[in-house]
């Protein structure tokens, strides 16, 4: 029997296109065997008629199994608890692809804390464990980035507001340590020179390299996220309009194990955009290119010459490759977006709201919140058509009696245009 997943971890739709959920609660504490529950049917016995009902009932259940287990276990460790109860609570409460890229954080965060009982850790612990976040790992710490840090240690604290909310602790200690702030994280980016140093280093009369071509262009043309890029295919290009449609993501684990998700990273990702009659022209060769090769068709990846999609490891060398060729600073694969972002920014000037929808985010604040310092070009631009815009012609004379103790003077005299300077005699 088939089954498709849903935007909804735990959530599925059979072959007749009916929804039900599938999970594991846990470890039964008596038999020792893993507690795994599935449903087509809500408390009132109705049949699910969307991915979300099946997802509410889902997590009512879960809700009423832990409570009924009644964590009478005061020795319980933070590995066990993590093991049996919150690992698989965190994953039915964010997307799959969110979970695989998580899991190995929380895997280290469990055993960093391991046999320590879950009432017993200490503030000093904590204390201990966000210092080593923030420690670099030639003194004997994790290395990580400010941001990544704070990520990590956040969802640590997020472990234990869990236990407390289950009953499990009586307070969550780590809020007596404080939070580490995220910092603000400048991703570096291609300006257009360099993305143009970039490119003369691409020979096209190679398959495989005219294919990184493509795939640089796109991203740089279009600012689309790295999966959202994955996940194209040709249908998704609109020739006659030209109009680029982002209706899907890849969640990818290897090479040959993928999912292509109808949906993207937020609602608002989901979206048209317009594409230059370059980025047209581009897209209209290489499809002649991978037609040679037995592609092209609509419902190929356009990033392929295997007819498998191309992955983020794969972008990343591509990225290395070319940036050496060109003596230029290597990037991230998300650094395209950015560079797409400075691109219209500061060859164009264009508006906060045109691309916060041409990047897909949910509104003009989210967009300032990230690209914000690339807009310093924009204002030195705007303050140079601001100078002489206003005409200044000033009185001859005071035209303001004062009365009382104003007989001060002003000092400061603002001359007016195209008056010649007055000669001081010595």
């Amino acid at each position: 029997m088939g089954q498709k997943t849903t935007k909804y971890t735990g959530v599925y739709i059979d072959d007749k296109g009916k929804f039900f959920y599938q999970t594991e609660l846990g470890v039964d504490k008596i038999t020792g065997k893993r507690v795994r529950k599935k449903g087509r049917k809500d408390q009132q016995g109705k049949e699910f008629s969307s991915a979300n009902e099946a997802y509410k009932e889902l997590t009512r259940i879960k809700r009423e199994y832990h409570k009924a287990q009644g964590f009478s276990n005061y020795r319980i460790t933070y590995k066990q608890f993590m093991d049996t109860y919150y690992i698989p609570f965190y994953k039915t409460t964010v997307k799959e692809s969110t979970y695989d890229v998580r899991e190995k954080n929380l895997m280290k965060i469990r055993d960093r804390f391991s046999d320590t009982v879950l009432r017993s850790i200490s503030i000093e612990q904590v204390q201990n464990f966000r210092t080593w976040l923030l420690t670099d790992s030639s003194d004997g710490g994790a290395g990580y980035s400010q941001s990544y840090a704070s990520l990590v240690f956040g969802m640590f604290r997020k472990s234990l507001d869990y236990a407390l909310q289950m009953g499990y602790i009586d307070h969550n200690i780590s809020k007596r340590s404080k939070a580490i702030p995220k910092g603000k994280s400048i991703i570096p980016y291609w300006t257009k020179s360099e993305f143009e140093a970039v490119i003369s280093t691409i020979f096209l009369g190679d398959t495989y390299e005219h294919l990184c071509f493509v795939m640089l262009w796109i991203y740089f043309m279009t600012g689309i996220r790295v999966n959202e890029g994955c996940a194209l295919q040709w249908s998704d290009i609109d020739f006659k309009n030209a109009r680029l449609r982002i209706h899907h993501m890849l969640v990818i684990k290897t090479k040959t194990e993928w999912t292509r998700n109808p949906y993207t990273k937020t609602e608002d990702g989901k979206r048209m955009i317009s594409i230059d009659k370059d980025t047209i022209q581009i897209l209209k060769n290489w499809r002649e290119v991978q037609s040679g090769i037995g592609l092209g068709n609509d419902n190929d990846f356009i990033f392929s010459y295997d007819g498998l999609p191309m992955i983020k490891s794969t972008i990343s060398r591509i990225i290395k490759r070319y940036a050496k060729l060109a003596g230029v600073k290597p990037i991230q694969a998300k650094g395209l977006r950015h560079s797409h972002a400075s691109y219209l920014i500061n060859e164009f000037n264009v508006s906060v709201l045109i691309l916060s929808r041409r990047l897909g985010h949910s509104g003009a604040d989210i967009t300032l919140k990230y690209y914000s310092h690339m807009y310093t070009g924009a204002d030195e631009a705007i303050v140079s058509e601001m100078a002489g815009n206003i005409e200044i012609n000033l009185s001859e004379k005071s035209l303001i009696n004062f009365n009382g103790n104003q007989s001060l003077k002003s000092e400061l005299v603002i001359t007016p245009p195209n008056t010649p300077p007055k000669t001081i005699e010595a």
